[in-house]
Order: C-alpha cells, then structure tokens, then sequence
C-alpha cells in the first residue's frame, strides 16, 4: 500500500454503492472518487490491493454532460456533501443504478417493479446536525464539519444543506463558542434541531458551565435570537442528557403527519430521520405498501420512537413495536398516548440483532412486517423467519443498499416475491442511497 506519485488515466464505466467512479486499469478494478460514468479520468491511487485500488480524480479530460459546478466554496475540503459535482437529476438516477446493481450483485435478486423515485428540496433540507469544534494552537476556534478523509475540522460560516434560518447564524455561534473558550469553557460540539414549531441549539460542554456562563448564554440569546423569525431554544448537555435551558416557555421539537393526524414529539438525541419533508412522503410510502388493515397484527421491527408506527396503527392495526434503545421506546409510548391509539399499540425492548427462530416463535404470527433496520441490516431477524411465523408481506426501510441486496437474498430463498423496490433521495448532494422494498409470500 503506498501512494504512486505519477498520474494514471482511466475510462469510468459505473460507479459503486459509495458513489465513486469505477474503472478497470491494466487488468485490475479501480475505484475512483470523483469519477463519473462515461468519464475520462487522471487519478492518483491512494490505496492498493491485489484485487482492487482505491484512487481520486486530478483531473477531468472527458467530462460526463451531468457535471456541475458544485455549489459550495467548501466542496474541496468538507467531508459532508461529495456529490455536489452532479446534476440533481443524475443524483437521484446514479442512486437508482448503485441499488439495482447492488440488488443484483450481492443479493442476486431483482425486484419485480422499480418504483418512482421520490425526491424533495435539493437544498436547505436538513433538519438536524452536529457541528464539531476544535481549537488551533492559536486559540482560534473553528466550527464546522470533519474534513474529507481527516478528522480535521472544516471552519464554515454557512452551510447549503442546512435551513436558511440556521445557516445564516453559524457566526454568531461561533462567536458565541469562541468567547466560551476564551472565557476557560470547552465545548465539544453542538447540534441543531429544526422542529415544525422552534429549533433547538444544543451546546455540549466538556466541563460544566458556571453562573456567569449561563449568564452570558441568556445574553447572547436575547441579542442574537429572541427576534429571530423562528423559534429558538438553547440546550445544555455536559454528559449523556441534553436539558432545556433558555427560554423556558416555547413548543416542544415535533414534526408531524397531516395525512394521518400524528404529532410526533421528540427531544435532543433520539434518533429522527433529517429531512422531515422527505420523511413523510416516505412514510406515507411504507403505509400504502403494506396496506394495513383492521384487525392484522403487523410488527413494526427497529420502530425507534414510532416514526411507522403510529401511521400504521392509525389504520386500526394491532402494531407491535420493538426497538433496542429503552428511551426511544419510551417516547414510543408517549406519543402512542397523545395520538390516541395506544390501545391498539405495544411496544417493548429487544436486541434485533439477537434475533433467532425462538424469538420469532415467541412474537407470534404477524400478518404483516415493516423492517427499517440501520446501515448493517436486518440480518438476523430475516434469516430467523421460518413457517408457520412467515409475515404474509414485508416492507423494508433501508438505509444500505448492500446490507439491504443481503438481506433481500435471504428472503427471496425462503420463499418470498420481491415485488418492488425503489430509491428515496433523503440526503440530496450525498452519496447515501435510502431505499424500500416490498416482499410477498
């Protein structure tokens, strides 16, 4: 392994499940980010195998027709965005092909039907995020994402993907940061939660903050925020449990549901998907998949705080929710009570990735399924399903289009009719492909 300080030049054919470009130089695959289909590339290789290499574009020669300028001064050094340098529309169909070839590759399956893709803002979309911080050597302090291939922070003072209103006060808050600092308070990083009603600006400190801290903190809010168009609220977290601090008397983090009447409240920390516009179009997807019905008993596997399960318990369902985190399925639990359909609702605690045929003996027949497993899978619980406990139709949530074609081969050997599949851009201007399938016995 060694970098090789000439350049080499390829024609990029496809790309893989991390977007980057795919070529084949003297015999071996070579991965290349950057690339793009129908490219000519130079690249320099970063890392080699006896089987693969993996490299970075130095420059395009042929340029494909859905190349772009990308949008933001920090594309060359932030970490977050690396597709930027494509079209919107070839996005969304480059994140089609990386699951169909995934699909087709590791799981040896083709789904009946491709979906529609769907798709929201490009832009301005992302509801929550953690910006880490770091100090130079000078005392200046920087606010921003990791960089690309480091854990070096990249100093931004505004940011596409997040909401305007939050963008727009990056500044101020790292000037806020930087006089904490100076002031002997370290911070370790903050997050930003963008609710229908108020964003929340959740500060974690390494040590705790002392009276005239929180003093300058309420000052630093009425200044910068307290006329802000939006609702603002700070949190402070100093260990595991992030605790509202000023000003006491706004609405709680929530998003919502029109189609099915659902509010769903939630706090800094549980896990929400980030594009709440994409997430109910999403969710309103899975529902009319699975068609609940009154009277099925449908499992609702990985069910977090009830993001589908609550949709699909307003049906008339009887849902069962299991989930490995006890916090989030206590927030379950809440917001099954402020919905009004806790009757038809359980929810409890479980390891998943534990899952064997006694456990899927000990859930009891399920008419139906809903699977939104994070990026390693559902491995366990799909290989453990066996008759009589055979789910007459499964929906699959994914957020990995490789552990998603693993797991979809496991199901089609034992029986099931991959019916349909299709992309969900969640993370415009990324590389992360978030799909769903639908599986029938």
């Amino acid at each position: 392994m060694g970098v090789k300080e000439q350049y080499q030049e390829a024609e990029v054919f496809s790309l893989d499940y991390e977007s980057r470009g795919v070529a084949r130089v003297d015999g071996k695959t070579v991965f290349i980010g950057g690339a793009l289909p129908r490219e000519r590339v130079t690249f320099t290789t970063h890392k080699e195998k006896k089987q693969f290499a993996e490299a970075q574009v130095e420059k395009v020669l042929k340029a494909s027709s859905e190349r772009v300028e990308p949008a933001c001064c920090y594309f060359d050094t932030c970490g977050g965005c690396s597709l930027q340098y494509v079209s919107f529309g070839a996005q969304v169909a480059l994140k089609q092909r990386i699951l169909e070839e995934q699909l087709e590759r590791i799981g040896k399956v083709k789904p009946e039907i491709i979906l529609p893709p769907l798709y929201g803002y490009s832009w301005y979309y992302r509801d929550r995020a953690r910006l880490s911080v770091s100090v130079d050597k000078q005392g200046r302090l920087k606010l921003g994402f990791q960089a690309k291939k480091s854990h070096d922070v990249v100093n931004i003072r505004h940011c596409h993907i997040l909401p305007k209103h939050v963008s727009d006060r990056l500044p101020d808050v790292r000037n806020l940061l930087q006089k904490l600092h100076d002031d002997g308070v370290k911070v370790k990083f903050v997050e930003f939660y963008c609710g229908k009603n108020v964003t929340v600006l959740n500060i974690r400190f390494v040590n705790q903050p002392f009276g005239q801290i929180l003093s300058e903190l309420r000052n630093w809010f009425d200044k910068i925020l307290s006329g802000a168009e939006k609702a603002w609220q700070i949190w402070l977290q100093d260990h595991a449990e992030s605790l509202p601090f000023y000003p006491e008397n706004v609405p709680a983090l929530n998003y919502t549901f029109a189609q099915f009447d659902v509010e769903m409240p939630y706090k800094p920390g549980d896990f929400t998907q980030i594009n709440a516009q994409l997430n109910e179009v999403m969710v309103a997807r899975a529902v009319r998949l699975l068609n609940p019905q009154k009277g099925e008993r449908i499992a609702d596997l990985f069910c977090g705080l009830g993001n589908f399960s609550l949709p699909l318990a307003k049906s008339g369902a009887s849902v069962v929710g299991i989930e490995g985190a006890d916090y989030l399925v206590d927030r379950a639990k809440e917001n099954a009570h402020l919905n009004h359909c806790a009757e038809n609702m359980t929810f409890s605690v479980a390891d998943l990735f534990d899952t064997d045929e006694k456990t899927v003996e000990s859930w009891g027949q399920f008419d139906k399924m809903l699977l939104d497993p994070p990026r390693s899978g559902a491995y366990a619980v799909v290989k453990s399903l066996h008759k009589p406990f055979f789910p007459k139709k499964i929906v699959y949530v994914s957020c990995n289009p490789s552990t998603f074609a693993r797991d979809a081969g496991v199901l089609v050997d034992k029986g099931y009719k991959f019916k349909a599949a299709g992309i969900m851009n969640m993370f415009a201007q990324t590389s992360h492909v978030e799909s769903i399938g639908v599986f029938e016995l």
